[in-house]
């Protein structure tokens, strides 16, 4: 069993162990990403792979909006860290309980991630084109 320590992140903090950072403000809590948020939680790992695998369940627990339901906050929503934690731990677990299709799973995640992106570097490129071709018309 992977063990890992989550905490509210301080600015200005370096961590040396592995570790990513999960948004804790706003309609976008649970989302997980390598950089800082000025609102977050910080999860802390021993391992490389550990935190990897964590992160995948992270990110899947946020695009499936499993964080909407436990959102606080009349004006601004926010997520707490003992919500985060209760909730957290034991799906974290359940999850990995099943490491082969795990394994499988972040597999899929990941190329469906690299092909949203690349979809959005190609749309970008048609918006560009598109303003090109506008722009020569203004022009003449």
């Amino acid at each position: 069993m992977m063990n890992f320590i989550v905490k509210t992140h301080k600015k200005n903090i370096i961590y040396s162990k592995p570790h990513f950072f999960v948004l804790n403000k706003g309609m976008n809590s649970g989302k997980p990403q390598n950089e800082p948020f000025t609102n977050s939680f910080v999860i802390i790992f021993d391992g490389e792979t550990d935190c990897e695998n964590i992160f995948w369940i992270a990110y899947s627990l946020w695009k499936s909006k499993f964080w909407h339901q436990h959102l606080v906050g009349s004006v601004i929503s926010f997520l707490r860290l003992p919500d985060f934690k209760r909730e957290f731990f034991p799906k974290s677990k359940f999850l990995m309980e099943e490491h082969e299709a795990h394994l499988k799973h972040v597999e899929a995640l990941k190329l469906l991630e690299s092909k949203e992106k690349q979809f959005h570097e190609n749309i970008n490129l048609i918006n560009d084109m598109r303003r090109v071709i506008l722009h020569r018309y203004c022009n003449r």
